[in-house]
């Protein structure tokens, strides 16, 4: 049979294993994780919302019916596109060779911090289970620390949240502390006031959600500023520290803010496995080190070879959900068409479904092309999307259930840190 290597078990990889389940090909899916992680939620997580299982289930119990697919978990660390294998290093350190005839590559994106690596250590990024565990264990422990801070200014840097970057998921993340401190924790606490809190916004663009219409994202800031949240746009980071967060603003005045929970979600660029690629193939890397790839989502230095979702650069695609997910039936699509000997399918258009950001508890922002949509309706947009796109039915019963009791109520029920 035809051998089909996919790595990354993201929306790209997934999505190109389940349209391979009818071809005459043996699928292989090799990640780094044993889950598939539904990235758009991953902020939940860390505002106690939803649980880790409801986003990421099993990428095993997933493909369980899926009678071609195997589920390999390690790290492809190497690629020798002559020989046509992947090398693999397992959790134990040992490594194996897989061997394929057509190869996807779908290793997703990682957190950039613009040449200031050092900013990792003080700043939580927002791309993986283990980031948002870490991170809800910050912002739920600044609040039970507060508890045992008399002094004023040590307790204000305590309940200090400073998140950086003003796109969808800055919004979101600074969104949901500022519900749990003006709604969901206003009554457990006794020594303070949890609406002491400081929700710190910062960006260095003139408005947040530069992507969307310049309409919602006024409305988008006004219901951040409804729930307390400061927006400091115009703003750039200058230095971070265990302690606090420095900043220029607009006049280029720089000004030390203490905070003790530091979020950054500015920036982002291709997994190292894109560069393990170029190297072993000389396929061309943009500025964010995404791969260039033909209109069929193949290099066109190994035919072979395809490139999908946040990792390829392909006609200026943005690094969003949908485009993973088509992009990775696509490659499908050209992998079967060549295994059966059918006709090759027209090249890869991006169908433009619109963007979305849940801004609160029942706001929201959609664009869907010239059709924007905010507040209650937005919300209402926004949930019905996600749920849609949610893998497994179970997932979707039990999101529904910590929804109503979050956004109909004020409970939170994943606050275990």
């Amino acid at each position: 049979m035809h051998r089909v290597v996919v790595i990354g078990s993201g929306f790209a990889g997934l999505n190109a294993v389940k349209a391979l389940r009818r071809a005459p090909v043996a699928v292989t899916l090799v990640a780094s994780t044993n889950h598939h992680l539904f990235q758009p939620l991953l902020y939940q997580v860390a505002t106690g919302i939803l649980s880790t299982g409801e986003i990421a289930p099993p990428t095993r119990e997933v493909l369980r019916r899926q009678a071609n697919a195997t589920v390999a978990l390690g790290e492809v660390v190497a690629l020798d596109a002559d020989a046509r294998s992947v090398g693999v290093r397992l959790a134990d350190g040992t490594m194996r060779s897989v061997a394929y005839d057509s190869l996807i590559v779908g290793g997703g994106m990682v957190t950039s911090y613009f040449g200031n690596e050092r900013f990792e250590r003080f700043a939580h990024g927002m791309k993986s289970l283990e980031d948002a565990l870490a991170l809800r264990a910050q912002i739920f422990g600044a609040f039970e620390n507060a508890q045992w801070i008399d002094e004023p200014a040590a307790r204000a840097a305590e309940l200090t949240f400073a998140i950086v970057g003003g796109g969808p998921t800055g919004v979101e993340l600074a969104g949901q502390i500022g519900e749990l401190a003006h709604r969901s924790l206003v009554a457990e606490f006794r020594s303070f006031a949890t609406t002491q809190a400081r929700i710190l916004l910062f960006d260095g663009a003139p408005r947040i959600l530069p992507t969307f219409p310049e309409r919602l994202s006024a409305r988008a800031a006004a219901a951040l500023e409804r729930l307390g949240v400061e927006l400091h746009l115009g703003t750039t980071v200058a230095d971070i520290d265990g302690e606090s967060i420095t900043v220029a603003g607009p006049d280029g005045a720089r000004r030390r803010i203490p905070a003790h929970t530091r979020i950054w979600a500015a920036g982002v660029r291709a997994a190292p496995l894109a560069q393990i690629v170029a190297d072993a193939t000389g396929a061309a890397t943009d500025r964010l080190g995404r791969l260039a790839v033909a209109e069929d989502c193949s290099l066109r230095e190994r035919p072979e070879i395809f490139v999908v979702g946040d990792m390829m650069d392909l006609a200026g695609l943005p690094g969003l959900a949908e485009v993973a997910m088509q992009s990775g039936r696509h490659a499908a699509r050209v992998i079967a068409a060549r295994a059966g000997g059918d006709a090759p399918p027209r090249p890869f258009r991006y169908h433009d479904l619109g963007t979305m950001a849940a801004v609160s508890r029942t706001s929201a922002v959609a664009s869907f092309g010239r059709l924007g949509l905010s507040g209650r309706i937005g919300w209402l947009a926004w949930l019905v999307v996600h749920l849609a796109f949610l893998t497994g039915f179970k997932n979707r019963v039990t999101t529904v259930v910590h929804w109503a009791i979050t956004f109909l109520g004020n409970a939170r029920e994943e606050r275990a840190i």
